[in-house]
């Protein structure tokens, strides 16, 4: 190297390259954190509701999505793969953790009829609500 450690400002930033050039490829990006949940989206139609949750890379099949006493839970389980033993990993960024969210159903979701769906990284959830019962007014006749 051109700076020598004679000098305190040369020695730190000595210290930054050795650092910064020893530590690749093994600690780089080890500041990411990994989001065990999945952000959703939730719209309102007068049909319905509209659940989007954005869990790109997943397999429809590991998801899980149920309704028990009023409570929506939709989950996703990682599955562990196994890898050949020839290849090792330099920086792992993609992260498929498990997660697991719960809503509470109003009295207005018709339960029965909840649909799923999971396209272009996409989990939707469809709500639809209950038919309203119509309060129209009657006539009584009189005898």
């Amino acid at each position: 190297m051109i700076l020598t450690k004679s000098y305190p400002a040369a020695k730190n930033l000595n210290n930054v390259f050795e650092e910064l050039f020893n530590a690749f490829p093994t600690t780089w990006g080890n500041d990411i954190t990994n989001n065990t949940t999945a952000p959703v989206n939730i719209n309102e139609t007068s049909e319905g509701y509209d659940l989007q949750f954005n869990v790109p890379g997943r397999n429809k099949e590991d998801f899980k999505i149920n309704v028990e006493n009023g409570l929506l839970t939709v989950s996703y389980e990682k599955k562990e793969q196994t890898e050949a033993k020839e290849v090792r990993s330099v920086r792992r960024e993609w992260s498929y953790q498990s997660f697991k969210r719960s809503f509470t159903l109003s009295d207005k979701v018709n339960a029965d009829g909840i649909e799923a769906k999971y396209e272009n990284g996409i989990l939707k959830v469809y709500l639809p609500k209950k038919e309203e019962v119509k309060n129209s007014p009657k006539q009584i006749s009189i005898q």
